[in-house]
């Protein structure tokens, strides 16, 4: 059980997290990327697991709550059932987003962790109205990336979720645009959500940020690390994608438009809000 730490509140909240567990290190990583958000946070968690059988309802969620005791409040969980090979990520977070009811959304990879300090400037940099969707993380040599087994994750978890934990088992590496975002929802949605053209490993994560960027919202960024789990890969999730070819030509279409026609391909596309 997680030692007892100053908890923060970010009640204005809501992160989403879709899911498909395919491996065991990404069945650690979930279970460690929400001990440490609900060790820290009272806030809000959504996650939806699209898969065959419900591997987060029956092996994460125990162990969560064993970790996290009495201060566990369950999370907003639902599994979709479904044999499709293919993990549409862009479709789940638009289904997740016309459920969102507090002022800010987070589009949260399961495999990253962040300083706690980063969770809490972002959104208040929402709250403010100084952003609308802030990266919590710098653009460059500000990943973290972590290979960790399960003794390391223990000791995180364990050790008052000290990063030191991780030197000598993470290296830097570039970082851009993925991990996790923190957004205003109203801009969010107005702004187009996720494109769903884009299916499984796609270069998504560049085309949104474009997007938001040609369209007029303010975009913030902080100086800070990510810190990413590494875990094994699938079609879904790397450069096998058989959707990789269609998904960069969206892109290619998407980039060279301007604010104007990114307006009107979003009030055409029936699957932007």
């Amino acid at each position: 059980m997680s030692q007892k730490n100053t908890i923060y509140d970010l009640t204005d909240a809501t992160f989403i997290i879709p899911l498909r567990i395919d491996s065991q290190d990404r069945l650690r990583n979930v279970i460690t990327s929400l001990c440490y958000l609900y060790s820290n946070f009272i806030t809000n968690v959504f996650v939806r697991e699209v898969s065959e059988d419900p591997i987060f309802g029956s092996h994460a969620l125990p162990q969560i709550r064993d970790f996290c005791g009495e201060d566990f409040v369950i999370l907003d969980y639902e599994h979709v059932k479904t044999d499709s090979p293919v993990f549409h990520r862009q479709k789940i977070i638009n289904e997740m987003l016309d459920r969102v009811q507090t002022k800010v959304t987070v589009n949260y990879d399961c495999d990253i962790l962040l300083p706690l300090k980063s969770y809490r400037d972002s959104v208040q940099l929402i709250l403010d109205g100084d952003a609308d969707v802030v990266y919590p993380y710098g653009d460059g040599m500000y990943q973290k990336q972590v290979f960790a087994d399960d003794e390391l994750v223990s000791e995180f978890l364990n050790n008052n979720f000290d990063f030191e934990v991780f030197e000598g088992k993470s290296r830097y590496f570039d970082a851009k645009y993925g991990f996790a975002q923190f957004f205003n929802t109203e801009s969010y949605m107005e702004g187009g959500g996720e494109n769903e053209n884009f299916v499984a490993y796609a270069p998504e994560d560049v085309e949104r940020h474009y997007r938001f960027k040609t369209l007029g919202y303010k975009i913030s960024r902080l100086d800070s690390l990510v810190y990413h789990l590494e875990h094994s890969r699938t079609p879904n999730s790397w450069f096998t994608n058989p959707y990789r070819q269609a998904n960069e030509a969206e892109w290619i279409k998407v980039s060279k438009m301007n604010k104007e026609q990114l307006e009107q391909y979003i009030k055409q596309s029936s699957f932007f809000k």
